[in-house]
């Protein structure tokens, strides 16, 4: 029955050691009533934590002790009192707050359960759904809080408590001069990345005790995403715009209500559409930044082109001998006339498009050493649903030791001009390239071993790990023509559990 209360390190009750001399006894009382009953453990600042009871009320309850009291208290027990202000079915209630100079003391209620710290650390990250609830349980306590004007200070998974019963509860306040509503906040992106990862965001929310995030070579934090297969796309951005400290945090009240709306979709999270977070009155979406700058790169690129169009028309024009009219060259079957549309010499290369790839176009290959149990799931790749995927087996080792990979065939029918290949998968760190051959042999052991010995390779030099989740293989000769294409799989990343897996979720081919 944890009641740690345990959250970010801080400075604020340094002067405060473990007690050792004048320690409580079980069996005391204090106040002349509240009995205190056994020793649960200590808490970050080094303050006690007992189960007690309230003799007068004979209720349970949960002591928190430091030593000494006086003027070094004051920050905890102020923050009691104000948080004994605010009544909330998701805050831990305050019934008292004592300075007895040698020691001081809070008394709050006694939950039966454990912190979400030791939550995780027993079962492991939590499903999605599960930890988008107890995000919008803790969201709303804290626009309670913000609600009188106040801060708590110290949203952490050692005081986030998830009762036996269900209920989740939010405890002990400790705000400081560097807390505000923005970083209770942002906390909550906190919240969310340790219930679906395991760790904590140190740079982005602030130090702790527990692991921190994982990261690149350059110490950019990882996506739940891309540590863990299965969550949601949509919860995963709203957890890295939280987190992200360029985006603008919302407030309490409007988060409440998206992961509201979020917690109440079904377990696919079918029909969620975009943010819609709103401030005030104002119905206006906070976007993501990294969103912003892709739409800000668009625009450019857009300008760019129209500058390049308009300096090619003014060079055109001015090349014109003057007094002269230009001929017209048009070839024989096209026209020059604006009303019909003609007017170069040339007909411009269609742009590159999405060919269509319905699930009988594609299959997995697994050679003979594979057990093909996952052929079934080639169709998830093309059925433009995030949430069902093709998920490799796990392995010892990265490679596959029993074969030389694997990967999804795709048959477009007949020959087309490609241009790229697409591939979204759960994590980065994935070898994967894209190969050719004249036929499919077969959907067979026999078949996909014929496949990978006579499939060849497009593009030049070895095989390399993909940086990120979303990969694009520009890899076919312009001038060729493909129907049988191979997404074929060397190298696997490592999963949470330690064993090398991977995740495709999408696959998409370009071209004319």
């Amino acid at each position: 029955m944890t009641q740690v209360g345990e959250g970010h390190e801080t400075a604020a009750d340094e002067a405060g050691p473990v007690m050792t001399f004048g320690a409580p006894t079980v069996g005391e009382i204090l106040a002349e009533r509240y009995q205190l009953e056994e020793h649960v453990n200590n808490d970050s600042a080094g303050r006690q934590v007992w189960r007690g009871i309230d003799v007068i009320l004979r209720r349970p309850v949960a002591v928190v002790l430091r030593h000494p009291g006086g003027d070094s208290a004051t920050e905890m027990l102020q923050a009691a009192v104000d948080a004994s202000r605010v009544i909330h079915p998701n805050l831990v209630g305050v019934y008292d707050a004592i300075d007895e100079d040698a020691r001081a003391y809070v008394v709050r209620e006694w939950v039966d359960g454990e912190a979400l710290r030791e939550l995780v650390a027993q079962e492991g990250p939590l499903d999605p759904a599960r930890a988008t609830a107890i995000a919008h349980s803790i969201t709303d306590a804290l626009a309670a809080v913000h609600a009188t004007g106040m801060v708590h200070g110290n949203v952490h998974p050692g005081t986030i408590l998830i009762g036996d019963d269900g209920r989740v509860v939010l405890a002990d306040a400790r705000a400081d001069s560097a807390d505000s509503v923005e970083t209770d906040v942002r906390s909550i992106g906190g919240i969310l990345y340790f219930a679906l990862t395991g760790h904590w965001p140190h740079n982005e929310i602030r130090r702790s005790a527990l692991p921190d995030a994982m990261r690149d070579g350059n110490g950019t934090i990882a996506a739940p995403r891309q540590i863990r297969a299965g969550i949601p796309a949509y919860l995963d951005d709203l957890t890295m715009d939280l987190l992200d400290k360029r985006v603008v945090t919302p407030e309490a009240d409007a988060l409440t209500a998206e992961l509201g709306r979020l917690n109440s979709a079904d377990d696919e999270y079918e029909d969620v559409g975009p943010l819609r977070f709103t401030q005030g009155t104002s119905a206006e979406p906070i976007r993501s930044t990294r969103k912003i700058v892709i739409g800000v790169g668009a625009l450019v690129v857009i300008a760019l082109i129209g500058l390049i169009f308009g300096i090619r028309a003014i060079s055109n024009s001015g090349s014109e001998p003057s007094g002269t009219k230009q001929a017209n060259t048009a070839p024989q079957g096209t026209t020059n006339d604006p009303q019909t549309g003609g007017g170069d010499d040339t007909t411009p290369a269609a742009a590159p498009k999405q060919i269509p790839l319905t699930p009988d176009m594609v299959r997995i290959v697994d050679p003979p050493a594979g057990d093909r149990t996952d052929d079934g799931e080639a169709a998830f790749t093309v059925d433009n649903d995030k949430e069902t995927v093709w998920k490799t087996s796990g392995f010892l080792q990265p490679k596959f030791y029993n074969k030389p990979g694997m990967g999804l065939l795709i048959n477009l029918g007949t020959p087309r001009k490609i241009s790229d290949v697409r591939v979204e998968t759960s994590a980065p760190g994935v070898a994967m390239d894209i190969r050719t051959g004249p036929n499919d042999p077969g959907n067979s052991s026999q078949g996909d071993d014929q496949v990978v010995r006579t499939y060849k390779k497009l593009g030049d030099g070895d095989t390399e790990k993909t940086d990120g989740t979303n990969s694009i293989f520009p890899v076919f000769d312009e001038t060729a023509t493909y129907q049988y294409i191979l997404i074929f799989i060397t190298e696997l990343p490592r999963d949470t559990d330690g064993k090398y897996r991977v995740e495709v979720s999408k696959v998409e081919v370009y071209g004319n």
